[in-house]
């Protein structure tokens, strides 16, 4: 669906807010502020549907989401499988346990050509202006505030559009970031590379696979079209070693758990193998007229595969405040102030846990031992689960689990 040119810049304000990034953050922003009656403009270069680099495992809390929007039906109805069971191969034991949370049995693997068009249409039933095809060139200011965007469609097409937000959601290389020059901290360099492809012939029986070997990691899940996710994971110190043969150096890691691989040879690689190493950050979420959400405003490794449902809860977040701006019942700035400290608090304990878990190293003995009373226990199996499905917060569950084997120790004489 494509929008009109745009302003000619008048200085009236065409829209309430632009947003830039028509994914898993900028389609649902757009479509909730529009829902609550704001005139929105969302672009985006891409257009619907595309693929694009992700993990696209979506949580219970992600579903949640979903649900409260009602789309979560129409992502079911794409024929993805549930996901029952997250399955951790730690070498001499393994981890298993149900993710279920938020009233949420399962979590789904949708691709990304099937959510992020789904999300896309869902902006424009909501009444949003969507602009696909659309390249912003140079976002435009009023001395240090954001005014609005310039840009052009693959047609040639120009167009100058005002708002009285501008909302960046277009990812890691975010042109609103980098315009507005939103200052990063608690950055933490790239942990891991990744390589993924996907696999026909490989049932799952709604299982999530991962498997940690120490100086790599590998994991699999169902998505559409009963095709398998299998991403490899090596530390970036041996990033430029192994790039040069991605699928040999693939399939040696497979090969680290003989089962799985033998799995694999059984089936056929359907698409070419893709790959990414991502920064981890946390960028100022807001200036004069303008604010960052998903990953242009926070990012991580994605072993945990956090994004998505991050990317909605901001979303929402984001939503909430700009209503508040918009209709006058708050200051701007007060308002995305709470809005990224609140984003910031509810993330950074996985934030951190994400990280310890990407490095692939071997844990401590204490650590060890704690994961080992884990599969003591099926209810301990699954709340770690549950953590890695951002259900419950690491510090609750090894709070929990270091008190109980405390409990166990036996006093000192």
């Amino acid at each position: 669906m494509s929008g009109a040119a745009g302003s000619t810049g008048d200085g009236n304000h065409r829209y309430d807010v632009i947003v830039v990034g028509a994914r898993c953050a900028g389609a649902p922003t757009a479509m909730l502020l529009a829902r609550l009656g704001h005139r929105v403009l969302l672009v985006d270069r891409a257009t619907f549907p595309s693929d694009t680099i992700s993990t696209h495992l979506i949580h219970p809390p992600g579903l949640a989401a979903l649900d409260r929007w009602g789309l979560l039906e129409r992502v079911v109805a794409t024929g993805c499988p549930p996901i029952d069971t997250y399955a951790f191969d730690l070498g001499p034991f393994t981890i298993a346990g149900s993710p279920a949370g938020e009233g949420f049995d399962a979590s789904y693997a949708p691709r990304r050509t099937v959510l992020d068009k789904i999300l896309v249409d869902a902006a424009a039933e909501s009444g949003v202006e969507v602009r696909e095809g659309f390249t912003v060139d140079e976002v435009l200011f009023d001395g240090a505030a954001v005014t609005g965007v310039k840009g052009h469609s693959k047609d040639g097409g120009t167009a100058v559009d005002e708002a009285r937000v501008v909302v960046g959601a277009d990812g890691v290389h975010s042109s609103v970031a980098r315009a507005t020059g939103a200052a990063e901290y608690a950055e933490k360099p790239k942990i891991n590379a990744y390589y993924y492809t996907y696999w026909a012939g490989l049932p799952m029986n709604g299982v999530f696979e991962a498997y940690d070997r120490g100086d790599c990691a590998f994991a699999a899940w169902p998505t559409n079209e009963d095709l398998t996710l299998v991403i490899c994971g090596w530390p970036m110190r041996d990033f430029e070693a192994k790039r040069g043969d991605v699928e040999g150096n693939y399939h040696a890691t497979l090969a680290r758990a003989p089962g799985f691989a033998e799995r694999v040879a059984q089936a056929t690689r359907a698409e070419r193998f893709v790959g990414m190493a991502v920064p981890n950050y946390f960028r100022e979420s807001y200036g004069p007229g303008w604010v960052l959400v998903g990953d242009a405003g926070y990012l991580k490794d994605p072993i945990t595969a956090q994004g998505i449902q991050d990317a909605f809860r901001d979303a929402e977040r984001c939503t909430r405040a700009l209503d508040d701006v918009l209709a006058g019942r708050r200051p701007f700035d007060e308002a995305m102030r709470d809005t990224q400290e609140a984003r910031d608090q509810q993330v950074t304990s996985m934030y951190e846990f994400t990280a310890d878990f990407a490095t692939m190293e071997p844990p401590p003995p204490e650590m060890q031992q704690l994961l080992l009373a884990v599969t003591q226990s099926p209810s301990a199996c699954d709340e770690f689960a549950r953590v890695t499905a951002g259900v419950t917060p690491p510090e609750e569950f090894f709070g929990h689990m270091a008190e109980r084997m405390d409990r166990r120790m036996p006093d000192a004489a």
